[in-house]
């Protein structure tokens, strides 16, 4: 398979080759993007910087803004750290996994509320895999199975959102939920 990709060689690389991906339009081309995303080999010092923990929950760190088009973020997963189910505000989302391990937990949305959700399966991502998710895949709830190590990933987000809805795992229940950055360009973010 020949690639149409650039290959990125370095994180510097794969963030200035997504803002040009961008700068020339807004369609999404969720094959290249995957093909950009898996060419990096991810080295953590190139991403360090941006790699900020909070010992109480997973930090969600902006790497960059991408003209508006976009957000590029470090998400930064302590020991057994996961999100709650959610959806992604009809906006795609790629995932590449940097550090550790990964559980991607994907659902069905929710037939009405009062019942269990109901499950699409498991994707085990390991480093350097790359994963991707929309609405109308369904919904999913990421984690870190490792009692003993942490996790980075980078997401990017097409288009920026700041809420999406989250799944109560029980019933259903769907509530708003704001998105708030840790950090921002490697420098904390004021306490919202």
């Amino acid at each position: 398979m020949e690639t149409k990709a650039k290959l990125a060689n370095s994180f510097q690389e794969l963030v200035n080759e997504c803002r040009k991906v961008f700068d020339s339009g807004d369609v999404v081309d969720v094959d290249y993007l995957m093909e950009l995303l898996a060419s990096y080999t991810s080295k953590p010092e190139e991403w360090k910087k941006f790699a900020k923990f909070d010992r109480h929950r997973y930090t969600r760190n902006l790497v960059d803004e991408g003209n508006g088009k976009y957000n590029m973020m470090l998400l930064c997963w302590g020991e057994g750290m996961a999100s709650n189910i959610h959806d992604h505000s009809n906006a795609h989302c790629f995932m590449k996994n940097l550090m550790g391990d990964l559980l991607e937990r994907r659902y069905d949305f929710p037939a009405e509320e009062g019942g269990e959700m109901v499950g699409r399966g498991t994707q085990d991502l390991k480093l350097n895999q790359v994963a991707y998710i929309n609405d109308e895949l369904g919904l999913h709830r990421v984690e870190n199975p490792s009692h003993t190590d942490v996790a980075v990933s980078l997401h990017i987000y097409i288009p920026p959102f700041d809420q999406c809805n989250i799944f109560d795992p029980r019933t259903g229940k769907q509530n708003v939920s704001k998105m708030t950055f840790w950090s921002r360009y490697g420098k904390r973010t004021p306490f919202q």
